[in-house]
């Protein structure tokens, strides 16, 4: 079952024209539930016009801050980014699942590495988290920050992040690139493309000596700063993402007909464990996803971005075979031991056994 629990809005603050920074606070009894690893993200709920929408922000605060607190950029026509920038305010209450994500590394004091950030718009929410971190925790350790942005007043926490490299000074270095600042289109201006990579690396940018790498932000600029990383040396090991969920529409989506069979009329017998308790149904091959089968059978399965990004939705294949249309939140290792993103996963064989308590 997906367990929400209630957050107390503490603290609202515009830090951009289209932007909040929203603070929580659990309830005495849930603050063990709610501690959190840098790089990791909330998943809120809330009806609009009755229907449930879910969205998961990142936690943007350091581990040692021990702070709820996430950045919210208002999305066009986005249902819930739009009444966060606009209707939410302090004593107002969410609910909201455990923090949870894999976009982080273990943090070891007694090391000194060398790690690079690339962020895109609001996706230098988790790095926040993860700059923070390493700074404090790791002081051996320095961080390079590429922040990508339509422009300086659109820039995410830009005082933060000023203040942040006064403090440490020689171990965190910041190099915005805007795409509207500089008509001439020098080194610091347009996008972060492969090209825009290229000509960083060879001037600014030690990759060969990196240890670790992280990017948040848009599919087209994830591709282009991993593929050059790796031009330059660095390997899938050192390289972690946290992607966009772009996909998301912005009011929840009317589910399927349920057990709209598949034009082949061929049907697969699921059987779905969930907190100890196996329920079998009938579902079409290569029609619903697994998740939208288990909604439909009224079975509380976890989720929250169902466009393959954030991993809510993990369950393994015990039995069986299924087919994932995208998959931006598994490690390989993981594909390898059989887990899969529900909302992306159709059945493929007669039979299968998905298992999300693994």
């Amino acid at each position: 079952m997906a367990h929400f629990y209630p957050l107390s809005v503490t603290e609202v603050r515009h830090d951009t024209r289209d932007s909040v920074v929203v603070t929580f606070e659990p309830r005495p009894e849930d603050r063990e539930r709610f501690g959190y690893v840098q790089g990791q993200y909330l998943t809120f709920r809330r009806a609009f016009d009755g229907e449930e929408l879910r969205r998961s922000y990142s936690i943007c605060a350091g581990r040692a801050e021990n702070r709820l607190r996430v950045g919210i950029r208002k999305v066009e026509g986005g249902c819930f980014s739009g009444w966060a920038n606009e209707e939410l305010k302090v004593g107002d209450v969410l609910e909201a699942m455990p923090p949870t994500g894999n976009f982080h590394t273990p943090i070891e004091a007694d090391r000194g590495r060398r790690y690079l950030g690339f962020a895109g718009g609001s996706g230098i929410t988790p790095l926040l988290g993860i700059v923070r971190t390493v700074l404090a925790e790791e002081p051996r350790s320095s961080f390079t920050l590429v922040y990508g942005n339509r422009s300086i007043n659109t820039i995410m926490f830009r005082e933060e992040l000023e203040d942040l490299k006064n403090q440490h000074l020689g171990r965190l270095s910041i190099l915005h690139v805007l795409e509207s600042e500089d008509p001439d289109g020098g080194l610091f201006s347009g996008r972060l493309d492969r090209d825009k990579c290229r000509a960083l690396f060879g001037r600014w940018i030690d990759v060969a000596h990196a240890d670790l790498a992280f990017i948040c932000g848009p599919e087209p600029m994830m591709l282009a700063v991993a593929e050059t990383l790796k031009e330059h040396g660095l390997d899938d090991r050192q390289i972690k993402f946290e992607l966009f969920a772009s996909g998301q529409p912005g009011r929840a989506r009317r589910a399927a007909a349920a057990a709209k069979p598949a034009a082949t009329d061929q049907t697969c017998t699921a059987t779905i464990v969930l907190d100890g308790t196996a329920v079998t149904l009938t579902m079409p091959k290569g029609g619903q996803t697994v998740l939208e089968a288990a909604k439909a059978a009224n079975i509380d399965a976890p989720y929250a971005c169902t466009a393959g990004v954030c991993s809510t939705c993990r369950a393994m294949v015990v039995e069986g075979e299924v087919e994932m249309e995208a998959n931006y939140a598994l490690e390989d290792y993981e594909v390898r031991r059989g887990y899969v993103l529900t909302c992306q996963s159709r059945p493929v064989s007669d039979k299968v056994v998905i298992d999300y308590d693994r």
